[in-house]
């Protein structure tokens, strides 16, 4: 049994990993700026931020080992620098406490899409061995976690007991703070959108995630990374299986890459006309330009991480979506 803390627990992926470690028998603390709504009432809530010392030094008091998922993980913020602030600073400022503390292991929570290559390749596999720069990242969310992810590799180098996990896209029921997959799933259920981007993504059920997360804590090698993925599926069959478990037409047109960014760039400008938030950002138009299929043979190896098929995933969030949003129920065959 550990004593473990997991920074964002009260977050989607967050919750999850949070019940995984207590089904492990661990004590679990949570540390977010969130309140505790959806927490199992075994683990103990602080509220308090990853940017603010003391309540790290506070929720650091007695742990062993650190799992630290807290981010921005939307793709668009009409404050660029949050972006740097939370994800870069923010990681550094736990990655530095925790070696302070001499917390035994750490696991840090990247992304997939700091791996992606800049030309797409629909048949290459992209695994661990990936190596960009910081001038090849997409946009300010990316740049941002690419730097947490070196903070993070740096500070296995220097002796502190370090694993990176890279996961891809959590889909199932429950996202409350609607991440970017479960707001890609609601703008289709909803007829939010005629058309679609050619890309392909890699989908996965977010309580495997979430073991394969606990999993890198306990099996996890120091300065390594893991790709946390489930089953690479083009958007193109995605909006089919959505059609067939929701009843609800999908489009059926791709929309040419020049009109997608064209589109990225006018509805950031009308957000930041109307306050809104934008259908899709231009950051997130280049990502999905530049997908590519993912490979976590590493993790299944050497975790024993076994994710499932996403089908019921899928299932379970679109079931969900449906009760919140009952304006999704328009667009009907």
């Amino acid at each position: 049994m550990a004593r473990v803390l997991v920074t964002g627990g009260s977050g989607f992926v967050g919750r999850h990993l949070v019940d995984a470690l207590i089904a492990r028998g661990d004590e679990v603390r949570v540390l977010d700026v969130a309140g505790a709504e959806g927490l199992p009432r075994e683990a103990e809530f602080l509220p308090g931020s990853i940017l603010d010392r003391a309540d790290l030094d506070r929720a650091m008091t007695g742990v062993d080992r650190l799992f630290h998922l807290a981010g921005i993980a939307h793709l668009w913020a009409r404050e660029k620098a949050s972006f740097d602030r939370v994800n870069r600073l923010g990681s550094e400022t736990v990655l530095k406490a925790a070696a302070e503390h001499g917390i035994a292991r750490v696991v840090h929570c990247s992304t997939e899409s700091i791996l992606l290559p800049k030309k797409r390749n629909g048949k290459h596999f992209v695994d661990e061995a990936a190596a960009l720069s910081l001038n090849d990242m997409p946009g300010p969310y990316t740049r941002s976690k690419y730097l947490g992810e070196l903070a993070a590799l740096d500070a296995a180098r220097d002796g502190l007991d370090v694993v990176v996990v890279n996961p891809t896209v959590p889909i199932g029921a429950g996202d409350r703070n609607m991440t970017p997959p479960a707001e890609m799933l609601a703008l289709f259920l909803a007829g939010g959108s005629p058309f679609f981007l050619d890309c392909v993504l890699n989908l996965v059920d977010v309580r495997d995630l979430a073991d394969g997360i606990a999993r890198a804590g306990e099996h996890g090698r120091a300065g390594e990374r893991y790709i946390l993925g489930g089953e690479n599926i083009p958007l193109r069959r995605l909006l089919a299986v959505l059609e067939r478990l929701s009843g609800r037409r999908m489009p059926k047109r791709a929309i040419p890459a020049p009109i997608a960014l064209a589109a990225g760039t006018m509805s950031e400008w009308v957000s930041g006309l109307t306050g809104g938030t934008p259908v899709a950002s231009r950051e997130a138009v280049r990502i999905a330009l530049r997908s590519a299929p993912f490979d976590s043979a590493k993790a299944k190896r050497e975790l024993g991480y076994a994710p499932r098929p996403i089908e019921g995933a899928l299932a379970e969030a679109v079931e969900w979506l449906a009760a919140k949003q009952p304006a999704a129920n328009a667009r009907r065959h």
